[in-house]
């Protein structure tokens, strides 16, 4: 059985089932991303919740894994060459497992390079644009009297919604028939803007209706469902 003693966060944590992949995680956007992930794959894990409300991610054994106070992060038992290995930034993982597993990214390797394009597009783009959007729309950022920081964060998310919808036109998925990380990516982000952050009206979303058709077919798949709610809130 191998041993994650050396991993400080096991003691916070303890790890019920060692040999299984260690997940540390929230149900956020960013988050679920690895659950679906795993889900998808059918791969054994243990889910953590890290809880923000507690200040679990400054804690030292959450900091001891992830040095950026940020979920997901994970530690995976049989890493390469059968060594554990510790991970953070929910992209970077979506691409090892991927590879781990043999799933949800593409063989031919001018396709997985293109894979990894999209999911770097929600990384760098969608991603914190969304956030922002949220942040100045939903919480704090709406009792600012200044309403430029909020309508150039409208203004971006439109254009990168119109990026996705192009992309989506004549395609199943982003990459066409074959889901992938970079759908498993994009799309927690595309519900919570719509779903948590309530800016669907805000950012015009009637507009995009092929990335309102896959943001469809994307929560409907049993995997999707299922990895939305890990880890459960307490």
């Amino acid at each position: 059985m191998p041993d994650l003693s050396d991993f400080p966060i096991t003691r916070k944590w303890p790890a019920k089932n060692p040999e299984h992949i260690q997940l540390y995680s929230l149900p956020t956007p960013n988050g679920v991303k690895v659950s679906i992930m795993l889900e998808e794959c059918g791969m054994p894990y243990e889910p953590h919740l890290v809880d923000f409300q507690s200040n679990d991610q400054m804690s030292p054994e959450f900091l001891s894994l992830n040095p950026n106070n940020k979920i997901p992060a994970i530690i995976d038992p049989n890493g390469p060459g059968g060594k554990p290995l510790a991970l953070f930034e929910s992209g970077a993982i979506l691409i090892y497992l991927a590879d781990k597993a043999g799933s949800c990214m593409p063989t031919d390797a001018a396709a997985r390079y293109e894979t990894i394009q999209w999911l770097m597009f929600q990384m760098g783009g969608i991603g914190p644009m969304f956030g922002q959007l949220g942040f100045f729309h939903k919480f704090a950022g709406k009792d600012c009297e200044d309403k430029r920081p909020r309508d150039r964060y409208v203004a971006e998310s439109r254009r990168l919604l119109g990026v996705l919808d192009k992309r989506l036109a004549g395609r199943r998925w982003i990459m066409g028939d074959e889901f992938t990380i970079a759908d498993i990516a994009t799309f927690p982000w595309v519900r919570n803007l719509v779903g948590f952050y309530e800016a669907g009206e805000l950012v015009g979303f009637a507009d995009f209706p092929e990335v309102k058709r896959v943001l469809d077919a994307f929560v409907a798949r049993p995997a999707v469902a299922r990895g939305l709610e890990i880890p459960k809130r307490a």
